[in-house]
């Protein structure tokens, strides 16, 4: 992979106290995960420390250090999501595309993924598939979901 296309963003936030997050979030944008070598290469053109960087990427759920598929399900399990049925969506939408937390589909559609929290407790149980949110879900509702999805893909 070529990272020098990061080297304007860069240059351009090195400069500003706590820009560390935008950079990371400009390299996953750009690149759709955050690999090793890319951390190292942020390491390389900020002068911040490799563990630093990498602790950064790691305490946050948004950024990814594997790659997902096009479409990521990122389900809910914090506690008002747990407590409104969270595993009985996780169990469904497993059971629908034969995968389990983390994993990709074997066509590269989909990865489902559990996060702590989405911040939307008002929607439990809720889960995201990119940037939409879809909340008051059940097991149907969620499979059909993602069903819609498979749909319009084809």
């Amino acid at each position: 992979m070529d990272f020098s296309v990061l080297d304007a963003f860069i240059e351009k936030y090195k400069p500003q106290r706590g820009s560390l997050i935008t950079i990371l979030q400009e390299a996953q944008r750009i690149f759709g995960y955050l690999p090793v070598q890319l951390i190292e290469y942020i390491a390389l053109k900020t002068g911040e420390k490799p563990a630093k960087i990498q602790g950064v990427a790691t305490f946050y759920t948004q950024f990814r250090s594997q790659p997902v598929g096009k479409y990521l399900i990122m389900l809910c399990q914090g506690t008002a999501c747990h407590v409104n049925g969270a595993n009985v969506l996780y169990e469904a939408l497993s059971n629908e595309l034969g995968v389990s937390d983390g994993g990709t589909t074997k066509d590269g559609l989909f990865t489902l993924s559990t996060v702590a929290c989405l911040g939307c407790c008002s929607l439990s149980p809720a889960m995201m598939i990119n940037e939409k949110t879809y909340g008051k879900l059940t097991a149907e509702t969620a499979v059909a979901a993602v069903r819609a999805i498979m749909g319009a893909e084809k």
